[in-house]
């Protein structure tokens, strides 16, 4: 029953984080804290985070190789903010030695929390033109041929980003929820093209602290391996999905999923 519940939760993992930019570890970290619940397997912080940035590193890998396909990635936009991710996640990953079970369940309940509460603003948040204070000024020809400008002020977008990588590695997620918003209202990037270079950033980053991960011993291998066939599959179905259908629906059912299970982790 339980690997039965890994097989489904990556795919469920793989396809919401690569539809709105999450990276899957938002949940899988609940679902392997759950699995150590209700069975004999000893499931300490230290694994579910380990464990689930494997996961996130084949989600990314998966969905960025399908974006590529779809010419949505902006990598130089991705390389620029991977500069300050990278180092983050692997220090979030040496720092989460430090949770024991109810300190990490009390910070991760509130963290995705947080998250959905991104997720309620998402479809409101404006970008603020910051293009006459950019150092990396972008210009893309969308499909329906309009042309759209916008920049990345690196002296800001490489400490969040650095901030975004923390937190990654820290709790296991890809850290699209917090990105994906900052380069949409900060650096006015198109959403479509936030999402999609946000799972390059996550895929980067994820290596970084998956090797930091395996070094510590903070992986279980056989969950590994029931998490990646639907990890594989579901990054690249939420691509697809993500230019065939609005994610509005699945998004107001993951909110308040996320703010259930982050009230139930706090308490």
């Amino acid at each position: 029953m339980e690997y039965i519940l890994l097989l489904v939760g990556g795919l469920l993992a793989g396809t919401i984080g690569s539809l709105v930019g999450l990276g899957g570890g938002i949940v899988i970290v609940p679902l392997l804290i759950g699995l150590g619940a209700i069975s004999f397997i000893d499931v300490t912080p230290q694994i579910t985070v380990g464990t689930s940035m494997i996961t996130v590193f084949i989600t990314g890998l998966s969905s960025t190789l399908a974006y590529m396909k779809q010419k949505q990635v902006d990598y130089k936009s991705s390389l620029y903010l991977f500069i300050g991710s990278g180092p983050g996640s692997i220090l979030g990953s040496w720092f989460n030695r430090y949770f024991n079970d109810d300190s990490f369940s009390l910070y991760f309940g509130f963290f995705i929390i947080l998250v959905a509460i991104l997720l309620m603003v998402k479809n409101k948040i404006k970008p603020i033109g910051q293009q006459n204070k950019s150092t990396v000024t972008r210009t893309i020809i969308t499909p329906e041929g309009k042309q759209i400008t916008y920049g990345i002020n690196l002296a800001l977008a490489i400490p969040i980003a650095c901030l975004v990588g923390f937190l990654s590695g820290l709790f296991g997620i890809g850290g699209g929820s917090l990105l994906v918003p900052a380069m949409i209202i900060l650096f006015s990037f198109p959403p479509h093209i936030a999402i999609a270079s946000s799972m390059m950033i996550v895929f980067l980053s994820a290596i970084l602290s998956s090797i930091t991960h395996i070094s510590l011993g903070n992986v279980n291998w056989l969950f590994v391996l029931f998490l990646l066939p639907g990890a594989w599959f579901g990054g690249k179905l939420g691509a697809y999905l993500n230019t065939r259908l609005s994610s509005n629906v699945l998004v107001m059912i993951l909110r308040v999923v996320l703010i259930i299970v982050g009230i139930r982790m706090i308490f």
